[in-house]
């Protein structure tokens, strides 16, 4: 053998460059002992986010939730969904204690639409390295969102994926298991023309949008995150990780008190989009824009990147988080229920006929502009 072929075979040999006492978890980036401690610092966010149903604790494969009550026809609803690129805000300045609210506000508002009580939810959150605290602090996310919205967190999943992600990016995601009366379920069946359509208002961008935010107010505004910025009383920052704010309670608490058709969650695609799919063909939602003002984050986002309006209605919901069409008889009380909760609520508009639709959904007409918009 050559001394280039001896060479060859030692650079090609597959124990080449392993370390000497050979590979393992560890090594390959995966932190067994950190994940250990990680679950060792969520355990008391678990535990405060509880109900009587829960069955064990953390640490089994599986999580219990018993279905107790007198229910007579349960019917069971299921939600999964994410943060999305809102999770690029808290990486950018380390803040990771709100995104968990939103990762359950998108679960259970999703629920609630169809006017099921949300009773447990469980979380996946993918992690590029496991820093306990860290892990920690997006737990504690959740279990204030579970509080707020009265359900269990009943468990869930870290994965540690070295060399898929970078060591500070994580993505989470989640499922939201609910239960409603079978003759109580909520459905564009029950929408009726003569019905008012109530607004819930938003605390800001909820986590839809953020892409577009990110590359007006970032890439293309050069805005700093850690800057004040006098239209929002605060840094860009806390603006932008404003959490979503939770509905769950209060709609159940609506439709305890008035005659609630259904609900919509206004989410990606905005107003118009969302109501519509809670729309029966041959009826029309008529709403008017000047019946609310957008925060401020919404005008800078349209002014600084020039986005039509028809772009950034699509895209953000424009300050309406929740819309509720309830009968026109139970419009005062139902604004009442909602001030009440301390849920700013104002009427968008109504239900009318549109007798030349045939098939499909109903429509959305936005009319009118928005004051100092």
């Amino acid at each position: 053998m050559s001394e280039q072929d001896a060479a060859d075979e030692k650079s090609t040999s597959p124990s080449a460059d392993l370390p000497s006492g050979g590979l393992s978890y560890a090594g390959a980036g995966v932190d067994i002992d950190a994940g250990d401690r990680a679950v060792e610092l969520i355990g008391p966010h678990a535990k405060r986010a509880t109900r009587p149903e829960v069955l064990g604790g953390l640490g089994g494969f599986s999580g219990l939730f018993a279905l107790k009550g007198n229910y007579r026809e349960p019917v069971l609803a299921a939600a999964s969904d994410g943060v999305g690129t809102k999770l690029a805000v808290a990486q950018a300045i380390g803040k990771h204690d709100t995104v968990g609210q939103d990762l359950v506000a998108m679960c259970v508002d999703d629920l609630v639409v169809c006017g099921a009580e949300p009773l447990f939810l469980q979380d996946y959150i993918a992690i590029g390295k496991v820093v306990p605290e860290t892990v920690a602090e997006i737990v504690a996310g959740i279990a204030d969102g579970c509080v707020i919205a009265g359900c269990a967190l009943l468990g869930g999943e870290t994965a540690e994926h070295p060399g898929l992600m970078r060591d500070d990016h994580y993505d989470l995601s989640a499922t939201a298991v609910g239960v409603v009366e079978a003759d109580q379920v909520l459905s564009p069946d029950r929408v009726r023309a003569g019905d008012s359509v109530i607004a819930l208002g938003s605390s800001g961008l909820h986590s839809n949008g953020y892409s577009l935010a990110r590359k007006v107010l970032l890439d293309w505004g050069h805005m700093d995150l850690g800057g004040d910025v006098e239209e929002f009383g605060r840094t860009l920052g806390e603006e932008l990780l404003e959490p979503t704010r939770i509905y769950a309670r209060d709609c159940l608490a609506l439709a305890a008190e008035a005659d609630v058709r259904t609900f919509a969650h206004i989410t990606g695609g905005g107003l118009a989009e969302n109501l519509a799919r809670v729309i029966p063909s041959g009826l029309v939602a008529e709403l008017e824009r000047n019946t609310w003002t957008p925060a401020p984050i919404f005008a800078m986002i349209a002014q600084r990147g020039r986005v039509e309006q028809a772009e950034m209605e699509r895209t953000f919901n424009m300050g309406v988080g929740m819309v509720a069409v309830v009968a026109p008889e139970d419009t005062d009380r139902a604004q009442a229920v909602l001030t009440a909760r301390h849920v700013d609520n104002w009427v968008l508009g109504t239900i009318k006929r549109n007798p030349e639709a045939k098939g499909g959904s109903g429509r959305v007409n936005l009319v009118g502009d928005h004051p100092r918009f």
